[in-house]
């Protein structure tokens, strides 16, 4: 899509952008504590299959992407962000006790939905509450940020997590308890640490807000938005959960203990890349980066998918790992900047809503299909997919690239 002349806009980025980078972080920290070990503790704990671990999984995650949309919409409709946001990450705090307390798969789809409810009601509008803060020349770098300082949390936790587990001798659920700890905290500085920006004085007005998902207001986002949230979906039929990279290094052997590495090396990664390359997305081509992006997940496909049958699998479960955090960190904040781009301001909780919708169905997609391809293909065919699914996300943006080259 055309991309907007970088402004000249100088200075540092909002304090309240800072204070939303560390509530997601110290949320990050409590979830991927649990995140971490969960896949492992359902299936040599709870006695949980690969296709129950890839249903829980997709239905949990395809959950909060599809709550967003609802609370994107209301965030428009009421013209506030922060309530629903500090709801969405109260409900994410109150429900990591119930990891401690599972005994059974269904407690924990009951779990992971809460908590996956609480983050779609507080996505979209923390997405548009950023896009509100930042300027406008620097959202890429705003959303960066954010997303850089949230994946600090992601590897945070999981390294919480396996010195715990070395230090308690496997004890999953001492360490989920200890999750409920900086959950609690990062409720706590969104309701004392954000000011909501004030909102422009025709929306403040005692007229009565329009519907934001009219006809007329769905017309106003437009093609290029359309565009933006096709790709975004058809690209996350390749992200299935992640779920399935601790999987397979505990296939080839890693111990149960060491499992958060998975999730530590990819999130380091993520974390390093997710503000330069937001920065980059300031000042050079959306679509590029995204290619690029859609490409390094190509590669990180490949070698899971063959870090089994290769000598010093070890190496390439590593490499692929890393990879797999490199594509996130190129291409995540940078659809998020293409969304609030391709969007009017009053809609953009909307806009996120709806885009996140559109991935939601295609992550419970691409869950349940790659536990179904792990269960009777093996692992290989499930990273298989993965890729398949990338070259089919590549070539529909080439597709469009196209098209915005037609006079």
């Amino acid at each position: 899509m055309p991309q907007p002349a970088p402004s000249p806009t100088a200075g540092r980025l909002p304090a309240g952008i800072w204070a939303l980078g560390f509530v997601s972080l110290l949320m990050d920290i409590s979830s991927e504590m649990i995140h971490s070990l969960l896949p492992v503790f359902m299936v040599t704990v709870l006695g949980t299959s690969m296709l129950a671990v890839g249903l829980i999984e997709g239905f949990a995650e395809a959950t909060a992407l599809i709550v967003k949309v609802f609370s994107g919409v209301l965030s428009d409709y009421w013209g506030k962000r922060k309530p629903l946001a500090l709801l969405g990450y109260g409900l994410g705090a109150a429900s990591k006790p119930l990891f401690a307390l599972a005994t059974t798969s269904g407690l924990v789809l009951a779990a992971r939905l809460i908590d996956r409810v609480g983050k779609g009601l507080r996505g979209a509008p923390r997405d548009a509450l950023v896009a509100d803060l930042a300027p406008p020349g620097r959202r890429g770098a705003a959303f960066g940020l954010r997303q850089s300082l949230d994946t600090v949390g992601a590897f945070t936790g999981p390294l919480l997590a396996m010195g715990l587990m070395l230090l308690w001798a496997n004890d999953f659920r001492a360490i989920f308890w200890v999750a409920v700890i900086p959950g609690a905290l990062s409720v706590a500085l969104l309701l004392f640490g954000v000011r909501e920006p004030a909102r422009a004085p025709h929306t403040i007005s005692e007229a009565p807000r329009p519907n934001p998902i009219s006809k007329t207001n769905l017309r106003r986002l437009g093609t290029a938005y359309w565009h933006v949230a096709a790709i975004g979906a058809v690209f996350t039929l390749a992200r299935f959960s992640e779920a399935f990279l601790l999987l397979r290094a505990l296939q080839i052997g890693l111990p149960i203990a060491y499992t958060p590495l998975v999730l530590i090396g990819m999130n380091i990664v993520y974390a390093l890349g997710a503000y330069p390359f937001g920065k980059l997305s300031d000042s050079t081509s959306h679509t590029a980066l995204l290619a690029w992006g859609m490409g390094v997940l190509i590669a990180a496909d490949v070698l899971l998918a063959g870090s089994g049958q290769w000598s010093h699998p070890g190496l390439w479960l590593c490499a692929g790992i890393a990879l797999w955090g490199l594509h996130m960190a190129m291409t995540q904040g940078l659809l998020a900047t293409m969304v609030a781009n391709a969007s009017p301001p009053d809609l953009r909780g909307t806009a996120f809503g709806f885009f996140n919708l559109l991935s939601g169905v295609a992550l419970l997609v691409a869950s349940t299909l790659a536990g179904v391809l792990w269960d009777r293909l093996g692992a290989p065919a499930t990273f298989a997919a993965g890729a398949a699914f990338s070259v089919a996300a590549l070539a529909l943006l080439w597709v469009w690239r196209q098209a915005l080259r037609q006079p």
